[in-house]
């Protein structure tokens, strides 16, 4: 398999490393078992369990909880969901809510809080899960309608999400509701709900790509206050900056299914003969290739660029609170930027590689149905598309 290109402007020899690591590792322990079984589930926690034996979880948590890096390191994230979505999908969503799951805890969670919650999550022992999405509120974050009332010492959570992934599986929720209803998004917070607590059931829903989702109903269910993350009010921008974060590395995983598109296309175009040759000879399939290989290339860049900025933002304090407008706006862009190019482009690559197949591709088991399947979700979820547009035409429009 060929090697990732490293982009030397945006990673260290650290990056380099971790990258060799992930393809070492995935090539041996996952891509063996990367067939879809019936009952994925199973397969989704070996997963798990070989990723955090392999060390990898460890750097969705801050290093003081278990992690690698003091403080999340986006490049790195990108850098492993890229590698094990080369291999397998299933795989690259238990790595990926691991962190998602987490990632509010880390952001706003009080010292006991993090304790409590994070080292588990990077010894892989405890599944983690991010809890937003409604029948009513998808896109539009702010319309929830779930209701997290606080009487006494507790919040009594009422209402339902749907598309969670690892509904059912997960060791506890970040759940997003409203705790004062009147403010919008303003009375949003953000509550840590356990697996086990009294009113609070699942019910898994099936997508056309093994995914653990599905969805949670929480009635009369009690949660003590102080798995409140942040104060009260405080949910939707941890959500923001949760997302944030995440939404690059959406860009690395689709940038890591497209990059097995384009080597399967590769390897089968160099073999399959039709008219006496084979069709690597065809002026028109190998200028089809070349635009793959281009168009990857153009969002290897983007999605890099988009991680060393978020990364270096962190580190010298230009981000976040007090913020001045320009830095905020130029992080907002390149993580929308890279997310809407990464997943468009790779679902052209890989629905190129299918076309080149021809009915080998569409034979389900084959490598380029499998990715046909699971690419089409990345256009959707932690903002669709036409949501990242709108996002950039926003902070473009902005004084």
């Amino acid at each position: 398999m060929p090697e990732t290109p490293i982009l030397s402007t945006y990673l260290e020899p650290s990056h380099d490393s971790l990258a060799q690591q992930v393809e070492e590792f995935a090539s041996r322990e996952i891509e063996p078992r990367a067939a879809e079984q019936a009952d994925y589930i199973p397969q989704a926690f070996d997963f798990l369990k070989r990723i955090a034996a392999e060390g990898l979880v460890r750097y969705v948590v801050p290093q003081a909880y278990g992690g690698v890096h003091p403080h999340l390191d986006i490049r790195s994230l990108c850098l492993i969901r890229q590698g094990l979505a080369r291999h397998s999908a299933l795989a690259d969503t238990m790595f990926a809510m691991q962190g998602l799951g987490s990632c509010p805890i880390t952001i706003a969670g009080n010292e006991a809080q993090k304790k409590r919650f994070l080292p588990p999550v990077a010894r892989g022992e405890a599944v983690a899960a991010f809890a937003l999405t409604e029948p009513e509120a998808g896109s539009d974050a702010a319309g929830l309608q779930t209701t997290a009332r606080l009487e006494g010492n507790e919040y009594r959570l009422d209402g339902h999400k749907r598309f969670i992934s690892n509904a059912g599986i997960a060791a506890f929720y970040v759940v997003f509701a409203k705790t004062d209803p009147a403010q919008g998004r303003k009375g949003i917070s953000a509550i840590v709900v356990e697996k086990d607590r009294a009113g609070l059931t699942t019910r898994a829903q099936e997508v056309m790509a093994p995914h653990p989702i599905g969805e949670l109903t929480f009635n009369n269910c009690r949660v003590p206050a102080e798995n409140r993350l942040g104060a009260e009010g405080e949910g939707y921008s941890i959500l923001l900056r949760t997302l944030e974060s995440f939404r690059t590395t959406v860009g690395a995983a689709a940038l890591g299914m497209g990059e097995r598109g384009l080597i399967e296309a590769t390897s089968y175009t160099q073999k399959r003969v039709q008219f006496g040759k084979t069709l690597s000879e065809f002026q028109g399939l190998r200028f089809g290739l070349a635009e793959m290989a281009t168009e990857l290339q153009a969002a290897r860049l983007l999605v890099y660029q988009a991680a060393w900025s978020l990364d270096y933002a962190r580190k010298t304090g230009i981000a976040g609170t007090g913020a001045a407008p320009s830095a905020e706006r130029a992080l907002i862009l390149s993580s929308s930027m890279a997310k809407l190019y990464a997943t468009e482009a790779a679902q052209r690559v890989i629905d190129r590689a299918l076309q080149m197949h021809g009915g080998v591709g569409v034979l389900k088991g084959s490598v380029v149905e499998r990715l046909y399947r699971e690419i089409r979700a990345l256009r959707v979820y932690e903002g669709t598309s036409e949501i990242q547009k709108e996002i950039i035409a926003h902070q473009l429009l902005k004084p």
